[in-house]
């Protein structure tokens, strides 16, 4: 009697333990890291299969070098849940370069989005903190950007980043506002609406790096963890920016620039 009162307790305890352990481990756990004094998180991305390029709610708008749809598969990932900030970007590499800064004026605001960085500069900041933290961290592939700006697979078909409304998600057009002014230029990352995954500003604010090459059109064939062509004439860039209308803020819309370009309207965003 002792013994089967003895296994019973331990069937118990082992249940007892299962269970508490599933409620404090979330299914996908965010990560959160801290380069000096500034803390930033990586949202993972779970994998899946999905409809990269022109599907049937983008249908109508004017795009350039937008290819038809194509099935794409990805394994998981993370992805930042904001874009670099000029304040992590300050504490990786001892300096901003930022044109919204307090160099030209502009009040101090060290969580607006990094920006005047070229592809470059980018892979240069990437290095040192994976110095500074022990990790890989890297630009995210054409594919993996695109795929969690729809929302991974919690999407709801939105045209924008998290919405059909770009007021909701994006920073576009504000230079209808005065120069110089707090309104001016890029924002304060985290102040619209995330998307279906919890990330921000995926559409405007500024312009972000991704890892391939750029090619004008895909295969129409299914692809696995694509990262485009093994040559080009530039890097790619999506989510549109502040500078620009709404229609360049949506969840397909793509250019590219040389790898050696900045501006005040270019910027970037982690993977891991």
């Amino acid at each position: 009697m002792k013994k089967i009162s003895s296994i019973l307790f331990v069937l118990i305890l082992m249940t007892v333990i299962s269970t508490s352990c599933g409620k404090d481990e979330p299914v996908n756990p965010d990560k959160t890291f801290t380069v000096n004094g500034v803390t930033f998180t990586m949202v993972e991305v779970e994998g899946g299969t999905f409809s990269m390029g022109l599907t049937a709610e983008q249908a109508g708008d004017d795009f350039y070098w937008v290819p038809p749809a194509h099935e794409v598969t990805l394994s998981s990932y993370f992805i930042g849940q904001t874009e670099v900030t000029q304040a992590l970007w300050q504490a990786v590499m001892g300096s901003n370069p930022s044109h919204f800064s307090s160099r030209n004026d502009y009040t101090t605001n060290l969580q607006r989005p990094v920006e005047c960085v070229s592809w470059n500069d980018c892979q240069t900041f990437i290095t040192k903190l994976n110095q500074l933290t022990g990790k890989k961290f890297r630009l995210p592939t054409e594919a993996q950007w695109e795929f969690a700006a729809r929302g991974g697979n919690q999407s709801h078909g939105y045209k924008y980043s998290g919405s059909n409304y770009p007021d909701d998600v994006a920073w576009y057009s504000v230079p209808s506002q005065t120069s110089g002014n707090v309104g001016y230029g890029t924002q304060t990352v985290a102040t619209k609406a995330p998307n279906e995954l919890g990330l921000y500003d995926m559409s405007g604010n500024v312009w972000e790096w991704c890892q391939d090459y750029w090619a004008q059109s895909y295969s129409s064939d299914a692809q696995t963890n694509p990262t485009g062509p093994t040559s080009g004439p530039g890097r790619v860039l999506r989510g549109g920016c502040w500078y620009y209308e709404a229609k360049y803020c949506n969840v397909l819309n793509r250019r590219f620039l040389p790898p050696t370009n900045t501006g005040d309207n270019l910027g970037l965003r982690l993977a891991l």
